[in-house]
């Protein structure tokens, strides 16, 4: 049973954070709770090039990837509110994290580095983590991309914790910003 009233966005609620901070999962969960859709930025960018992230990297480098997302979060962002799970490089990019910042809510979930290892480690769908020890990878990430991430209109920290507990943290946050920003936008 949902113990908190209803929460109406007018806008959509986009997830960013680096890989294994729970975008996905918690995003899932957000967009039940709103009465949302939910929708994956790297799915929709996996149906429209018609292969995985890591050959759309292999074959087309990272810059090329990047301006394909940046087009496929233009048009998610162009349709009704929903929750956005981004990649952990999206956000990165100026002209996305511009667009992102005019039209939607940015949630930034904060995770510490065992946390993010931990979840990260098993998988092999990672471009970014074959290239070297993967735990330093995410520290180098970590320390290249938070500052950006803090520009996000709310941080959650994202722990150990059941993900449903992280995700009612999400919405408490999300109802906090709203009441100072009912139109979703801090200007």
């Amino acid at each position: 049973m949902d113990v908190f009233p209803p929460l109406s966005v007018p806008r959509t609620v986009t997830l960013v954070g680096l890989m294994g901070a729970g975008k996905s999962a918690i995003g899932k969960r957000l967009a039940q709770r709103l009465g949302l859709p939910f929708v994956d930025a790297d799915d929709e960018i996996e149906r429209a090039a018609d292969c995985t992230i890591a050959e759309f990297f292999e074959r087309y480098g990272e810059a090329e990837f990047r301006a394909g997302e940046r087009r496929v979060i233009a048009r998610l962002l162009d349709k009704a509110p929903l929750v956005l799970s981004t990649g952990g490089g999206a956000y990165m990019d100026p002209e996305t994290r511009a667009l992102l910042r005019t039209k939607a809510v940015t949630v930034w979930l904060r995770a510490d580095l065992d946390v993010l290892f931990d979840r990260v480690r098993r998988r092999t769908h990672r471009p970014l983590l074959r290239q070297g020890d993967p735990k330093e990878i995410l520290g180098k990430l970590m320390t290249q991309r938070y500052p950006i991430y803090a520009e996000a209109d709310i941080v959650v920290d994202s722990t150990a914790q059941p993900v449903d507990r992280t995700t009612d943290q999400t919405i408490e946050a999300l109802r906090d910003y709203l009441e100072a920003h009912p139109t979703g936008t801090r200007q």
